[in-house]
């Protein structure tokens, strides 16, 4: 009789090499700071190699590197894109090679801002991950990590991190890897979200949690009930 996986099950990845495109920037080096802290080898990866290094050197974890961000994709076992949405689309069509049969977490959030706060953007594939996805046919994109906090993350005082990540995607081994990998912050839960086409609403949902962060003088986040 076959196994039936249950939802909870989660594979092991403690061996995995992590890059993060736009490391340089507050999520992606809290991101780094945290899978470092967690075991990871990671390499934060940057336009400028030297820059990259630099911001490796100031989060002053021995498992953290920088390079440029054609070899960090080379050399990630799996690679988590933060960059700016404005040059999201840019980025990945020149690492089209690098990251082809990789798992590629999107974690990007298209966002304006005006006098009456953020608000989402449109997207003409529908979410800045469909936009990945269809960019990058030969790799597995993963939608996670947007509502995390980079000030909570980057806070050497917080040991846990009171919140659920919502993983979205079309492959089942790729979200239970990235859910597993999401665990792997002290206090987060990686959970399942839907298929790669509800992502739209995910990265939406930032800008509500900027108008509360705001109203409230908080960083907060998001916690799903009866799971």
């Amino acid at each position: 009789m076959a196994h039936q996986r249950s939802p909870y099950e989660s594979p092991d990845v403690s061996g995995l090499t992590i890059a993060v495109l736009g490391g340089t920037g507050d999520q992606g080096r809290g991101l780094a700071r945290r899978f470092a802290l967690a075991g990871h080898e990671v390499i934060i990866g940057s336009r400028n190699a030297e820059r990259a290094a630099s911001a490796a050197a100031e989060l002053d974890v021995a498992s953290v590197r920088g390079l440029a961000n054609a070899e960090a994709a080379e050399q990630g076992d799996l690679v988590i894109v933060a960059v700016p949405w404005e040059g999201h689309r840019e980025l990945l069509e020149s690492l089209r090679e690098p990251l082809a049969g990789k798992i590629v977490v999107d974690c990007v959030n298209p966002l304006g801002f005006d006098k009456r706060g953020a608000f989402a953007l449109p997207v003409e594939e529908g979410s800045a991950a469909e936009q990945a996805s269809a960019v990058l046919p030969d790799s597995r994109v993963v939608a996670a990590f947007h509502h995390v906090s980079a000030v909570v993350l980057l806070d050497p005082q917080v040991d846990e991190v009171d919140l659920d990540v919502l993983v979205l995607g079309d492959d089942r081994e790729a979200t239970d890897t990235v859910r597993a990998l999401a665990a792997r912050i002290s206090g987060v839960r990686g959970i399942y979200g839907g298929r790669l086409r509800n992502a739209h609403q995910v990265e939406a949902l930032t800008a509500n949690i900027i108008s509360i962060n705001r109203r409230y003088k908080s960083h907060a986040g998001l916690r799903v009930t009866d799971v």
